[in-house]
């Protein structure tokens, strides 16, 4: 059944979502140039032919826009629940892309990446319902130009993937990759292109709040880093904790990794949101770039796509 979203979506001065068309554009506010009084038109306004790339993780939902010319013309981010419908998401989508000045008949492409099942089908539903296309899904039988080595390779989250396929375009193989999300995880690949496996913790947001929600009186406290490991207080002890033990865990596994596998020159690559945070205690990182899923994805659907 078809999903309809009226222009006005309420009638009680509550916020109103416009429909995803050509005149979107047309419709927000000039921006005026003080120094020479010409109005300029609102940034991001595009040519038609753009491919959308979503990625669903566990915390967010991030999406990217890539023109023709295959650059990242422009990425913004969403809360990830189940239990939103897709009536729910995709006013959201339109909010975006209205706010964006981006006009939903200037996309001709996507392709899709989840590790929450339940979202798959409805952001298929909001893809085919916005843009008019369906969205490429990753899964069995889609190329990545890697070779996966993995014992269950049904059991690899496509985020792993992407991500390292952006990867290895950008930077070249080989290399370690930290994925700062809900979990960290550690990938690697090889200069034959081949996904080695990797590893996996959790994440430093969720670390934080497991130690207050799993003990009676450690509290829930901001992402800060002290300057002291050594912390006179139970707020920066746990910050301590957290964020330096963070940097020594990486460091440990990155020599680990490099002794097992003989990659001794192997990059260390960062992508994620924590990853500056950990960059700014000690420099461990050759790159850090938080698109990547996005951009694996981009390149993805090209291999597929253009094949």
């Amino acid at each position: 059944m078809r999903l309809v979203l009226s222009r006005e979506c309420c009638d009680d001065g509550g916020t109103k979502f416009p429909q995803g068309n050509s005149e979107t554009a047309k419709q927000l506010p000039q921006i005026q140039n003080k120094g020479s009084g010409e109005s300029i038109q609102p940034p991001n306004v595009w040519a038609k032919k753009m491919i959308i790339t979503v990625d669903i993780g566990n915390t967010n939902v991030k999406i990217g826009l890539f023109g023709e010319n295959g650059k990242l013309s422009n990425s913004f981010k969403m809360s990830t629940d189940v239990k939103r419908t897709s009536d729910e998401y995709i006013a959201l989508l339109l909010q975006l892309l209205s706010y964006n000045g981006i006009d939903v008949k200037s996309v001709n492409g996507a392709i899709l990446s989840s590790v929450i099942p339940q979202l798959d089908y409805t952001f298929t539903n909001v893809i085919q319902h916005v843009f008019g296309v369906k969205p490429l899904v990753m899964g069995v039988g889609v190329k990545t130009g890697l070779a996966i080595r993995y014992e269950f390779p049904k059991e690899l989250g496509s985020d792993r993937i992407i991500t390292c396929v952006a990867a290895e375009k950008l930077y070249g193989a080989p290399f370690i990759l930290v994925d700062f999300g809900t979990a960290t995880t550690f990938n690697i690949v090889n200069e034959r292109h081949e996904f080695l496996g990797g590893a996996i913790t959790l994440g430093i947001k969720v670390t934080m709040e497991s130690l207050a929600r799993c003990t009676a009186k450690l509290p829930n406290v901001e992402l800060e880093t002290p300057s002291k490991v050594i912390a006179q207080s139970t707020r920066k002890a746990i910050q301590s904790g957290v964020i330096y033990g963070t940097v020594g865990q990486i460091k440990y596994m990155v020599e680990r990794i490099r002794k097992e596998t003989g990659l001794t020159n192997a990059k260390v690559i960062a992508t994620g949101g924590m990853a500056q945070l950990v960059a700014d205690v000690e420099p461990l990182f050759d790159h850090i770039d938080r698109e990547l899923s996005i951009k694996g994805l981009y390149e993805i659907y090209r291999l597929n796509v253009n094949s």
